[in-house]
């Protein structure tokens, strides 16, 4: 083996740190990913995100979840088990018969047997769940689905339907919707027994309803509202145990008979309980720890160790010594101590007495439990809360003395127990615990390995611990309500994902309001999230519409695009199940058709508006208008926005009717030949700029046939040395006198051979341009042949009708094979001018005559 280069014969132990220390070897953390889980509620696919916040969308095609099918006896009876209180580790309690109940089972049993339902009424404290599991076990084989168990405690209608659905059908992650989950209910036939049901009612008859087929056995205490009077619900009360049955039941209870002072004390305590027997079963636990405390073997004395921490010794051990030693035997090793019996106050209420002489973890479960409300945490919680590796040994000795009773799945302080126990002190620094609960279970629930199935059967602690923590006071409220954002945070995708919604929804009130109080803006928008999913779930679409609206909104102002695109999505499908796709068009302001469906007809009816007054002349055969405030697009039928406002004709004077279909027709067809006039004028313009530029450089000489300011090109190619400003010859017409014009002394300059009549009124006696006199020589001979402009016609240019023919001699180009488009007047040319330009004034005349002067309007002179 070679120590400076270790082999495979090293394992590779010497090297993991060297390894550890240059990175290599050790594989890198991953984060932990977002526990996302895919279920179905009716039509509906939902996706539990953590993270941005829940998906909800319409479940696709070939993803619907198969069919639910009925559980097997297997499947049925892990189900009990999972819903019954687990066993307790640590000393058993001593088996307690069921005393002077017989009547009231046999009357239970009858009822169920009929098909009928039954309401089993007693205080709390007076054996109702003893009673109930009797009936339960009698009424196994009566109904084809067996018997289910359910708790009411902190449950509505709607719960306790899908809970029984779950425990007789077998579909994962389903919930149906209330139509698929009457379906459901329609084909159970069960025994539904319901344990401390809180309501009554119409809400009673709502659950009585929906399952026609079961027979349920309510129990419920004396405050718990009536059912209705129609509904058919047998009751059944329950009272106290008579005298002999109570003292029966305390003897059961010690293991041992009673002394004649125990049963006068028993007695009294009857009379003061009226013969409840959690009372007895607690006054059972005073007798078991005072023996204990009486009868201590001498060993154990010497040391205390085991007296500090477990008590003076077990439980079993102490009862037998104690019996032997009442019973007269006589043993050296046992030392009896006088210890009084409790008084009748504290046999009355002996939660505080029997708490005192427990073991110091069970003690400090039950501060956790006061600072909860009442409710204890899972035994397997117990020892990272109290501190102690064998704390969960706890939760046996306060079952055994009577001070918790089960509640479904889990346990609780029995009655009375709470109010006993707060009012000896044990409420002290119970904000501080409700924290320390809060931040065990924010890291429990968030942990990859807890399942949602076990989440959602925490469910009451965990919402206990949220809910003490929102009203907190001092200087730790702050830090106390963070601590709540987070565990609500965790907790509540944990109860979507186990179909716990109940819970959910708390979780998700809880959270909110505690984000809200925190600032904690990103998280409030997380919960007003989840909250208008599960309204969409639950089809409510606008406390979902309110929620989701809120949400976008505060995630907006974060620039949250991830969540805010979550909303959205969630908000369409809202907008999509309620039916409203787009908003109702208001009456001042009507949607235009839709794209690529002209509108022939005239509008829709609505209500008549105010006629305002004219203030434009109305086109000839057209109605009147009213004043547009925004310009109206050329093609308003195929707008690429959303609605356009148009405006539309008012209504007739006389009948209030508005223009039928040949009316919205002539309208429509005025501006698209408006339109059109407007865009072929631009392309004249552009294709005569483009014709004379490509046309002016042909010829032999070009030299000849252009026009400069020095000479004037002659017809005939000679240059006899004229320039433009000499007057005509003779025999010649004069442009002025032929154009009829009106004089001005600023000259406008002309090109030889253009279409212009203010050019030249004879081509073949003159082949020079000479200017005009006044700019508008150039304006009096179109007015009279130009044509409308919303009548575009195709007439030959304006120099045929200005002139005489043309002689033998060949024209100019521009005159002779050059046809400008059908257009209502010829462009002006581009040739630089011979002289100075004309004054804007003449430019504005020219425009006019170009722009299409109507038939029967005079040039101005």
């Amino acid at each position: 083996m070679d120590p400076i280069n270790p082999g495979s014969e090293e394992y590779g132990h010497d090297t993991e740190g060297e390894e550890a220390r240059q990175g290599r070897g050790v594989p890198a953390q991953t984060p932990a990913r977002a526990r996302v889980v895919r279920l179905v509620s009716g039509e509906l696919l939902l996706t539990v995100n953590p993270v941005d916040g829940s998906e909800i969308e319409p479940c696709p095609p070939g993803q619907e979840p198969a069919a639910p099918r009925p559980r097997t006896p297997e499947e049925r009876a892990e189900a009990a088990r999972a819903a019954a209180p687990p066993v307790p580790p640590g000393p058993a309690a001593p088996e307690l018969p069921l005393l002077e109940r017989q009547e009231e089972r046999e009357r239970l049993t009858g009822i169920l047997g009929r098909g009928r339902c039954a309401r089993l009424v007693g205080a709390p404290g007076s054996g109702r769940t003893a009673l109930l599991d009797a009936v339960a076990a009698d009424c196994a084989g009566l109904a084809p689905d067996g018997v289910v168990r359910l708790s009411g405690h902190h449950r509505t209608p709607t719960e306790l339907l899908h809970e029984l659905v779950t425990a007789v059908r077998h579909a994962p992650d389903q919930r149906p919707d209330r139509a698929g989950l009457l379906d459901r209910l329609g084909d159970i036939g069960a025994v539904v027994v319901v344990d401390d049901l809180e309501f009554g009612g119409a809400a009673l008859d709502e659950l009585l309803a929906a399952a026609p087929e079961c027979a349920f056995l309510l129990a419920a205490g004396p405050d718990t509202p009536a059912p209705s009077a129609d509904a058919h619900v047998e009751e059944v009360l329950l009272a106290g145990l008579g005298r002999a049955a109570a003292l029966q039941l305390l003897e059961s209870a010690v293991g041992r008979t009673l002394t004649e002072d125990e049963a006068n004390w028993a007695g009294d305590l009857w009379f003061e309980s009226e013969g409840l027997p959690l009372r007895f079963v607690q006054a059972g636990a005073l007798l078991r720890q005072r023996d204990r405390l009486r009868v201590t073997p001498a060993e154990f004395d010497a040391f205390g160790a085991l007296e500090e921490a477990f008590g003076p010794t077990d439980p079993a051990a102490a009862a037998a010594v104690a019996a032997a030693a009442f019973d007269g035997i006589d043993d050296p090793d046992v030392e009896l101590r006088d210890i009084p019996l409790p008084s009748l106050g504290e046999g009355a209420a002996p939660a505080a007495l029997l708490a005192s002489r427990l073991s110091r973890s069970a003690q400090a479960a039950l501060r956790f439990a006061v600072a909860l409300g009442g409710e204890v945490p899972h035994q397997a919680h117990l020892p990272a809360l109290v501190g102690d590796t064998h704390a969960d040994a706890a939760l046996g000795e306060l079952m055994a003395c009577g001070l918790l009773s089960p509640v479904g799945p889990r346990y609780r302080l029995a009655a009375g127990v709470l109010t006993q126990l707060v009012a000896h002190g044990y409420e002290h620094g119970a904000a501080d615990r409700a924290h320390t609960v809060a931040q065990h279970y924010a890291w429990w629930a968030a942990h990859p390995s807890v399942t949602p199935e076990r989440a959602a059967a925490e469910s009451d602690a965990l919402l206990a611990a949220l809910t003490a923590l929102i009203p907190g006071t001092g200087d730790a409220a702050p830090e106390h309500r963070a601590t709540a954002v987070l565990l609500a945070r965790a907790a509540a995708p944990a109860f979507a994902a186990g179909l716990h919604w109940g819970a959910w929804e708390r979780a998700l009130r809880a959270g909110q309001e505690a984000a809200r109080l925190t600032g904690e803006v990103a998280e409030e928008a997380y919960f007003h999230h989840e909250l208008g999913v599960l309204a969409i779930c639950a089809g409510n679409l606008e406390r979902a519409r309110a929620e989701l609206e809120a949400s976008i909104g505060m995630r907006g102002a974060l620039a949250d695009k991830r969540g805010t695109v979550a909303g959205r999505r969630a908000l369409a499908l809202v907008s999509d199940l309620s039916g409203a796709h787009t908003a109702a068009p208001r009456a001042e302001e009507p949607v235009s058709p839709p794209r690529g469906t002209p509108a022939l007809r005239g509008p829709a009816a609505r209500p008549a508006l105010p006629r305002p007054e004219p203030v434009t002349a109305p086109l000839p055969g057209g109605p009147v208008r009213t004043p547009a405030k925004a310009p109206v697009p050329a093609f308003p039928d195929f707008a690429d926005e959303g609605p356009t406002l148009l405006t539309s004709p008012d209504t007739a004077e006389g009948g209030g009717r508005r223009p039928g279909l040949k009316g919205g027709i002539l309208n429509g067809a005025r501006r698209n030949l408006v339109a059109v006039g407007a865009g072929a004028l631009l392309v004249a313009v552009l294709g005569t700029v483009v014709t004379l530029g490509a046309t002016s450089g042909n010829g032999e000489n070009p030299a000849t046939d252009r026009v400069t300011s020095d000479s004037t090109a002659s017809e005939n190619g000679t240059d006899d040395g004229l320039d433009g400003e000499e007057p005509p010859a003779e025999g010649e017409a004069d442009p002025g006198e032929t154009g009829k014009a009106t004089r001005s002394d600023s000259p406008s300059p002309t090109v030889s051979g253009s279409a212009s009549p203010s050019a030249s009124t004879d081509p073949s006696t003159s082949g020079s341009a000479s200017p005009s006199d006044s700019p508008s020589a150039t304006t009096g001979a179109p007015t009279a042949t130009t044509t409308p402009p919303t009548r575009p016609t195709t007439t030959r240019p304006p120099t045929a009708t200005s002139s005489p023919k043309p002689t033998t001699t060949t024209p100019k180009p521009p005159t002779t094979t050059t046809t400008p488009p059908p257009t209502t007047t010829p462009p002006p040319t581009t040739v630089p001018p011979t002289t100075t330009p004309p004054p804007e004034s003449g430019e504005a005349t020219t425009l006019g005559a170009s722009s299409g002067t109507p038939a029967g309007s005079e040039s101005p002179a």
